[in-house]
């Protein structure tokens, strides 16, 4: 049989409501020692798509320079950030505030907003009932909404039914580097999500902590991942961003290839019979 082409190898955009991307990897503006090391860091992971936190991010540093003079409009589109709200009123106001800016910039992530609406400061884990209502009200403004949850299966179902545009359960506490903890938790969100086709797109964010973990969550079969404290605050920000690109291409191919059952006993990998035989 000849060898497949390259072209048919090609895996499909990833779509998030009016927006269309060939990386699969989100990754945030936050954290970094200068904004040179997050311009280079966004570089070698090759996201088309950048977080800005409305209400936390600092836009001017020390000496007074702007972040966005950093990101490349015409190629990166920004996806608003609500992180740092801790009620459905405040997370909408800071909704609105990020929708102004970029319609400012004419960034097309305008009409879009990551939703983060956290229960308390110390886990950091979004409250349940005050995301389920600020979804439905920001999607009832129009905004497109890709909204933060835990792994909890029941709440990502809602958060659809209520018209998120993508839900993205945590596959850990963010900024906790644990990886996914409950991997079929996920497997669950993602067998409900797609209920009604296999398009609708999931996206684990937080609690990245290395390249594997990037892998593991699209071997899975998430649709992409989202990620800022993992190439951050790791060691080597530069090296670490290339490696996050490299483990979702490779997470995600594998995904499609389909891997082996697992066995409790051993298959030979060659055929018994041969020239000896």
């Amino acid at each position: 049989m000849a060898a497949e082409s390259p072209a048919a190898l090609r895996d499909r955009p990833l779509v998030l409501g009016s927006h269309q991307f060939s990386s699969r990897l989100i990754v945030g503006t936050g954290k970094y020692a200068t904004y040179e090391l997050m311009r280079d860091c966004l570089e070698l992971s090759r996201a088309e798509v950048v977080t800005v936190a409305v209400r936390r991010e600092r836009l001017f540093d020390s000496e007074g320079r702007n972040l966005l003079d950093f990101l490349d409009l015409a190629r990166y589109t920004i996806l608003p950030n609500t992180a740092g709200c801790f009620s459905a009123d405040d997370a909408i106001r800071t909704a609105r505030l990020g929708r102004e800016i970029l319609e400012g910039l004419e960034n097309p992530g305008a009409s879009w907003v990551k939703l983060e609406v956290l229960g308390d400061k110390k886990t950091l884990l979004p409250d349940p009932l005050a995301t389920l209502e600020a979804t439905s009200r920001l999607v009832a403004e129009g905004f497109q909404v890709l909204v933060y949850t835990t792994d909890d299966p029941i709440t990502a179902r809602r958060l659809k039914d209520a018209g998120a545009t993508s839900v993205m359960p945590a596959g850990s506490p963010i900024g906790s580097g644990q990886g996914i903890l409950n991997p079929n938790n996920i497997r669950i969100c993602l067998e409900y999500l797609k209920e009604g086709g296999p398009d609708y797109p999931v996206i684990v964010d937080a609690g990245v902590g290395t390249a594997s973990d990037v892998s593991v969550a699209m071997e899975l079969g998430c649709d992409g991942v989202l990620l800022n404290t993992g190439i951050a605050g790791a060691r080597d920000p530069r090296r670490m961003a290339e490696a996050m690109k490299l483990a979702c291409r490779a997470g995600r191919q594998a995904h499609l290839a389909g891997r082996i059952p697992r066995k409790l006993y051993a298959t030979a990998s060659s055929p018994e019979g041969g020239l000896f035989v």
